[in-house]
Parts: C-alpha cells; sequence; structure tokens
C-alpha cells in the first residue's frame, strides 16, 4: 500500500507514467435459465492485465476477435467497471473514484469507439455533437462556437459542413467527428478502439495519418486497440499481445514485431500478408489448431496451450508469468524462443 508521500511522488515525478495499469480484471456474471436466473458461472474478459503508457506515447494493444482488447480500454476509462485491479492516471486510482472525480478525468481522458455509424448521435447535426462535451462540462460559453469549428478544421472537415447530420458523411468523415468529439476538453490521453476497423482500406491510412499528427502537434498519448498488425505497427511505440484475457507479450515495436517470443505473436504475424507476392509464396506459415477455448472456464495454467506446439506439462499446471526470460522484454511463456 502506498504512502500519502509516494502518492505525491508519483504525481509530481516527470518520469511517472501518464497510465498504470495493475493486475486489471473483468468478470461479467452468466446467469441461467429460469425465473431466478441464478449465476452459473462468469465470463473470464480480461484477467491480470498490466500496463504502462507514458507522455506522447502510443500503446498498442493486438489480438484476435474476443480477446479481451475492448473491454481493457473500456475499463481503463470505468465505462466497464473492474471486477478487480488498479487503474491509475495521472497518479489518480480510477477503480475507487467518485462519479464526480471521473467526470473531471474525462476532461483529460478520452475514447474515439470503433463504429462511426454507431457512437454519434444520427439526430444531431455534427455542430451538436461536437458540442456536447463543452456543454456538459461546462465549458460551452467560454467560445464553444469557435472551439467546434476550430476542432472541424483540426480533423480535416470543414466548418461550412457542422449543420449536416452524420448519414450525410462518409464513414471516414464521421470518424474525423468522433475523433474531434474526443478532442473538444484537450485531453492529455485517448483510448482508441479499432477506429479504423469499421473503415474501408483506402480510407484507414487517411485516419491513421491524421491521428499521427494530432499526436504529434497536440503531444497527445495514445492506447491503440486493433487486430490489424499492419496498423499498430505503422502507430504505435510498444505493443501489447492479448489472447483470452491476457497480456501474452509486450515490448517495443521492434522487439515484437521483429524478436517475437511467444508461440501466439509469432503465429499472429505469420498470419499477416506480406506484400511482396514472391516472399509471400515462399514463407512458412505457423497454423493454428483447434479453437479459441471458452472464457467462461479457460483453461488451466497457460491458456494458449490447447493451441500450442511447445506446450508441455508444466504449462497446464503453472500460469506463466509475464517477465523478461532472457528475450530482452517481458514474454508469459514457460518455452519463449
Amino acid at each position: 500500500m502506498t504512502t500519502p508521500q509516494q502518492e505525491l511522488d508519483r504525481q509530481t515525478d516527470p518520469a511517472a507514467p501518464l497510465l498504470e495499469v495493475e493486475d486489471l480484471e473483468v468478470r461479467f456474471p452468466v446467469h441461467g435459465a429460469g425465473f431466478l436466473r441464478r449465476v452459473v458461472g462468469h465470463v473470464h474478459a480480461v484477467s491480470g492485465v498490466s500496463l504502462r503508457l507514458s507522455e506522447r506515447e502510443t500503446l498498442g494493444v493486438v489480438g484476435e476477435s474476443g480477446c479481451g482488447k475492448s473491454t481493457t480500454g473500456r475499463a481503463i476509462l470505468q465505462l466497464v467497471k473492474p471486477t478487480a485491479g488498479s487503474v491509475r492516471f495521472q497518479g489518480q486510482e480510477l477503480t475507487k473514484a467518485s462519479s464526480s472525480a471521473m467526470q473531471k478525468v474525462r476532461r483529460e481522458a478520452g475514447m474515439v469507439f470503433q463504429d462511426p455509424y454507431a457512437s454519434l448521435n444520427p439526430k444531431l447535426p455534427v455542430n451538436d455533437i461536437i458540442a456536447e462535451p463543452l456543454k456538459v462540462h461546462k465549458r460551452w460559453r467560454d467560445g464553444g462556437p469557435e472551439r467546434v469549428a476550430e476542432l472541424l478544421r483540426l480533423v480535416g472537415l470543414s466548418p461550412e459542413h457542422g449543420n449536416r447530420y452524420p448519414h450525410e458523411f462518409s464513414g471516414g468523415q464521421r470518424q474525423r467527428v468522433g475523433i474531434a468529439r474526443a478532442l473538444a476538453l484537450e485531453p492529455r490521453m485517448l483510448v482508441l478502439d479499432e477506429p479504423v476497423s469499421a473503415l474501408d482500406v483506402s480510407v484507414q491510412a487517411g485516419v491513421v495519418n491524421l491521428l499521427a499528427e494530432l499526436q504529434e502537434r497536440l503531444g497527445l498519448s495514445y492506447v491503440f486497440i486493433a487486430h490489424d498488425l499492419s496498423v499498430v505497427r505503422h502507430i504505435s511505440d510498444r505493443v501489447a499481445v492479448m489472447y483470452l484475457g491476457r497480456v501474452m507479450e509486450t515490448g517495443t515495436r521492434e522487439d515484437v514485431y521483429e524478436r517475437a517470443s511467444h508461440p501466439y505473436t509469432q503465429a499472429l504475424l505469420s498470419a499477416a500478408p506480406w506484400a511482396d507476392p514472391r516472399q509471400e509464396r515462399s514463407r512458412e506459415r505457423i497454423v493454428l489448431t483447434g479453437d479459441v477455448p471458452s472464457p467462461v472456464n479457460p483453461p488451466s495454467g497457460c491458456r494458449f496451450r490447447t493451441r500450442c506446439w511447445k506446450a508441455q506439462d508444466l504449462c497446464a499446471q503453472e500460469a506463466p508469468q509475464l517477465v523478461d526470460r532472457g528475450a530482452g522484454h517481458p514474454v508469459a511463456c514457460h518455452f519463449p524462443g
């Protein structure tokens, strides 16, 4: 337990991480049939996840669908209440913060959602959508209309289009509106929940480049959640690889993409297409067998062991810790290589 002085030192230390996540867990109850609908189990969506994010840094969180990436992002901002663990933003513990304290935190930490079709109110014009955070946090009277016009220009849209409704924009333009709304209160950190996965490939690059420009211009920090390995490699400084609610490997972009040590990371990278067709045809792929286990009843020990070609008895008996085992970066594997 930290003392008040230690907590003060953490908040005032310029080298301290902007965001610290320790042993985060999120479980959802599973209800049985019948009138009483008793709880018969739990979905282990996130289990013991620990992450760090520094100022002006982008942390990419990757993994296949259902691995807990989006739940982790929502739990960081307390949109989903964690079952256990710690989330500290600028030294402040968020899991025990009151609603009024969280309202202040959300001025500094925003979120961009995956689906721009669903995350924008179809009944409001774009001006009102972007203005809503300013009104909720009582900043509208201090140059609100000018701020909305500035935000539209910042994300590459014309202020003249502010009276249009979301259905009058393309998917990429709608996502730019969502980014403008997230930037309205001048946050220090954004959680980006698969911000380009719902967009056409031709539009994705423009949005990713916009995010990189905004980070450079505004000094933002990103938690960038995605399943597209090439996008994550392009924008991230560090990467965390998740599988079935756990972080399997984490490190710098070069560590993960060029010196992958966990079998799951190696399998993910081998499945990603290569631009050179000759190399694509000649390279050896790692094909995983079996299906992803149910998060209601995950395997004992290492959660990846049921699909891993390196699995041994130890993998079923003991869950590997996320530590550096000689690869130069943390890996949750008894037999990395």
